[in-house]
């Protein structure tokens, strides 16, 4: 059973490979990074408020807060933050957001266990090629079922997690991946609304999986043919083709770990190509004439619903899923930032009257939606076009982000608190951290 070799696999790993440590680190600072963004501008709160109101034991304090909850309260608090701006990395291969769905399980049983920081580290990582691995297994399978491949697969990367933190053999992290997979969820209905469900998967799924592993850990049992079974987790929520090679293929030598994508701009990363092809354009909003912009087919319905290009967006996270009106933004305004989806923002007739010029197209490609390349053609009030072409998203894994370009991202989402790059360099050296409170700490300080 897949789910076997997937247990051994989280169970027997030692010490990490350097450069899976440092990826691992950087997409913990990302990730902490942008739950503090989160935080203080005031998004996320209903997990927080839930989350409080659950209490429970002083286990666990969620990321930018001060008070201990249950470890799977305080799971949740954290994952909706990390989600609340869609500024968390993806996968390109799976269309998953892996730190969002490992982190929060990792920072909240690594502080009930009294874990190190190398030990809080390495299940991180697990975590994370775990979420890129289950959501490869099937390319946007997920997403042409309606469902968000993130919150389907998030729930076992959490619950692995929880479980090589808890010391699991791997008999027992079968059976908590195969309870986990139960609570597998997430519906892509949010996209022809003003709903903000999407935020909300990741802390359903780190709640879900941590429980799960509990349960595990008190006797329950769960199938472990969760993943490959005529009722699995494939065959009821994918609509495409699984290939459950890829998830044991070189497991724990090759590490897709290493290939996540770091987002720049805090939107759906299926626009992020489109919107690296019109800035490369180099247009200015007030002699736009025409846009013309070409989409990967299987991006196209997630980006470009009925309501883009129309209508002002519904809410700021509807925003973060209309092309047009980002493109229109990013020609307004230079840039793409976390202030371009403030309610204020997000009203301007001016950006809308724009958008209302873009036109989408086809593009075909054969690889995934997310590693696709741009074009853009831009015409102006004189007649003359410019095109933008770029072969894939600045941050993803063909186009990585360095450090420092990650450092200056970090500052950003901290406001350029006076202790930020403090911060960093505690995420960065956290496998010599005796634990994490001092990360706590100091993202707790950040965010007020």
């Amino acid at each position: 059973m897949t789910s076997r070799d997937l247990a051994e696999w989280a169970v027997g790993v030692g010490d990490l490979p350097d450069d899976v440590r440092h990826a691992a680190a950087r997409h913990m600072l990302d990730g902490v990074g942008n739950a503090i963004a989160a935080a203080r501008f005031g998004s996320g709160t209903a997990g927080w408020t839930v989350a409080n109101a659950l209490g429970g034991p002083g286990e666990a304090r969620p990321l930018t807060g001060s008070a201990g909850l249950s470890a799977p309260a305080a799971a949740m608090a954290t994952a909706v933050l990390i989600h609340a701006l869609d500024f968390d990395d993806t996968h390109a291969g799976a269309l998953v957001h892996p730190t969002v769905v490992s982190l929060p399980a990792a920072f909240a049983v690594g502080q009930e266990t009294g874990a190190t920081g190398a030990e809080i580290l390495t299940a991180f990582a697990l975590g994370l090629e775990t979420a890129c691995r289950l959501g490869a297994v099937t390319p946007h399978g997920f997403h042409a079922r309606g469902m968000h491949a993130s919150g389907v697969v998030g729930t076992l990367s959490s619950a692995l997690v929880a479980g090589r933190l808890m010391g699991f053999e791997s008999s027992v992290l079968v059976h908590a991946l195969g309870i986990a997979g139960s609570s597998s969820a997430g519906l892509l209905e949010f996209l022809d609304s003003d709903a903000d469900t999407k935020s909300l998967h990741p802390g359903s799924a780190s709640f879900n999986g941590i429980l799960a592993a509990r349960l595990a850990a008190a006797g329950a049992s769960g199938p472990a043919s969760v993943l490959e079974g005529k009722r699995g987790l494939y065959a009821a929520l994918s609509d495409r083709p699984a290939d459950l090679s890829v998830l044991t293929n070189d497991l724990g030598s090759t590490w897709e770990a290493t290939r996540i994508g770091i987002k720049p701009y805090p939107s759906c990363q299926l626009m992020h190509v489109t919107l690296d092809a019109v800035n490369a354009a180099g247009a200015s909003a007030d002699e736009v004439a025409d846009i013309e912009v070409f989409v990967h087919p299987d991006s196209k319905h997630i980006v470009c619903g009925p309501n883009a290009g129309v209508a002002a967006p519904r809410s700021t996270y509807d925003g973060k899923f209309d092309l047009p009106w980002s493109v229109a933004a990013l020609l307004h305004d230079g840039a793409v930032t976390v202030e371009t989806y403030t309610p204020e923002s997000i009203a301007r007739e001016k950006i809308l009257q724009t958008a209302r010029k873009v036109r989408v197209n086809d593009m075909m490609y054969d690889g995934p939606a997310a590693s696709a390349p741009g074009r853009a053609l831009i015409t102006l009030d004189d007649g003359r076009i410019l095109e933008g072409r770029v072969d894939g998203s600045r941050g993803s894994a063909a186009f990585p982000l360095d450090d420092d370009a990650l450092r200056n991202k970090f500052d950003a989402n901290c406001g350029s608190h006076s202790r930020a790059q403090e911060l960093a360099d505690r995420i960065f050296g956290l496998a010599d951290e005796p634990d994490l409170t001092a990360v706590l700490d100091l993202a707790a300080d950040i965010s007020r």
